[in-house]
């Protein structure tokens, strides 16, 4: 297989979840464009319609799997629909997340200490325990694929501290974790896990921040590359983890972050605003 052709996925069948829009929607089309055939989930079809359209303009088929992660079972039917839709599984892109949100649909950013416990429940259920309960359940589809990749959506924030996030925080450090065990345990199987860490990335999700003029500053001068990233850049990760050309990469946190990560953010001899969460 030449260079570029070992990032193709033609005939592959993949899962993609959170797919109605930001990261979920740039993977799916990415996918399909790759040449694999999706499996489209999120809470409502309805905002799965538009990520079906651009799959199906590029040729490849699109199935709509709607499923609520925070209902017990939901994971089972997701995965199971799917696979029967598709004729099997060879990809599950985990990337449904949540934040805790205000009635108004904000995040709720407040300390540990003055946050809610079901918000924190609620956090982990679909960030944590769906995370588990969709692996579990793909495992054997997975398995009878020749070419099985998982790649669950986690974050810069499982790897760095970030106050005010903490039970996203802890979910993505949790699925960073979970990917490692899974990697070493289905290897022999050949079945590949990994984790894709994006840091701040344009979506609805982060709304509340790029379009804060004085916030996304503060955020943009803790990344040396200075800028946020697009979904499509996420995107592109994620196919490069989903496809032969990461054949031998398992296990493995991948963190897209503009450098973020780099301790002080590489930025020790720049001056940064004070924060907007300072007292």
């Amino acid at each position: 297989m030449n260079t570029l052709g070992s990032f193709r996925l033609d005939g592959a069948h993949a899962l993609v979840t959170g797919a109605s829009r930001g990261i979920g929607k740039a993977v799916a089309v990415a996918l399909a464009q790759a040449g694999a055939d999706l499996a489209l989930s999120a809470r409502t079809p309805a905002a799965l319609k538009e990520t079906a359209e651009l799959v199906e303009k590029e040729g490849r088929t699109a199935v709509l799997v709607p499923g609520d992660l925070t209902d017990p079972g939901a994971a089972d039917t997701v995965v199971d629909v799917s696979a029967a839709a598709l004729g099997g599984l060879d990809v599950l892109v985990h990337n449904a997340g949540i934040l805790p949100t205000l009635p108004d649909g904000s995040p709720a950013l407040v300390p540990l200490q003055a946050s809610a416990q079901e918000d924190w429940d609620q956090v982990l259920s679909v960030n944590l325990n769906a995370t588990a309960a969709l692996c579990r359940r793909a495992h054997r589809h997975l398995a009878a694929s020749s070419r099985a990749s998982v790649v669950l959506m986690s974050s810069l924030a499982g790897v760095v501290g970030t106050p005010m996030m903490e039970a996203y925080a802890a979910s993505k450090a949790a699925q960073i974790s979970l990917a490692r065990s899974l990697a070493v345990g289905w290897a022999r199987e050949g079945i590949r896990v990994n984790a894709l860490c994006p840091g701040w990335t344009r979506t609805d999700m982060t709304a509340f921040a790029y379009s804060t003029g004085p916030l996304s500053d503060w955020l943009m001068a803790h990344v040396p590359m200075g800028r946020w990233a697009e979904p499509h850049e996420v995107a592109c990760a994620a196919l490069y983890l989903a496809s032969p050309a990461a054949s031998y990469l398992t296990g493995q946190a991948l963190l897209l972050d503009g450098g973020a990560s780099v301790p002080d953010g590489g930025l020790a001899g720049i001056p940064k605003p004070p924060s907007p969460f300072a007292a």
